[in-house]
């Protein structure tokens, strides 16, 4: 720092040298932003497991609640057409009867998650706890 030295005109200048007190304040920034968290959303995501080895084909439980949502962008429930409106309001009664709050999502593939996320949000409003999504077959 270069404080009280004696300049040619008129006696005693005062100065502080900031450049110390600005490297300290770029290293704090760069360490604020390396350290600040990434954003984080509210839904927690699972990756899926793959299946153990089954000898013959197992057709889907009766217990299982299946949501499809087909190409032409209508819905059913267990292969039931639904709207989704009625969907919500149906989950609710099942939900209510059964402890297992599972449920899977089967959708076409060639559709865009924003046109399943509706099902997905409807189903967690009506009290779905686990919700999986499948890969629908093409010819739906």
């Amino acid at each position: 720092m270069a404080m009280g030295q004696v300049s040619g005109k008129k006696g005693v200048r005062n100065e502080i040298n900031i450049t110390p007190y600005i490297d300290i304040l770029l290293v704090l920034l760069i360490i604020f932003m390396v350290t600040h968290p990434m954003q984080s959303y509210d839904l927690p995501i699972r990756v899926p497991q793959p299946p153990p080895p089954v000898q013959e084909k197992e057709k889907t439980k009766p217990d299982f609640i299946i949501v499809d949502v087909l190409k032409d962008r209508t819905f059913q429930l267990n292969s039931t057409p639904i709207t989704l409106p009625e969907l919500g309001d149906r989950l609710k009664q099942v939900f209510a009867l059964r402890p297992n709050r599972n449920m899977f999502v089967r959708a076409y593939p060639q559709l865009a998650f924003g046109e399943v996320f509706p099902v997905l949000d409807v189903s967690q409003q009506a009290g779905a706890h686990n919700i999986a999504l499948i890969k629908g077959e093409e010819a739906k």
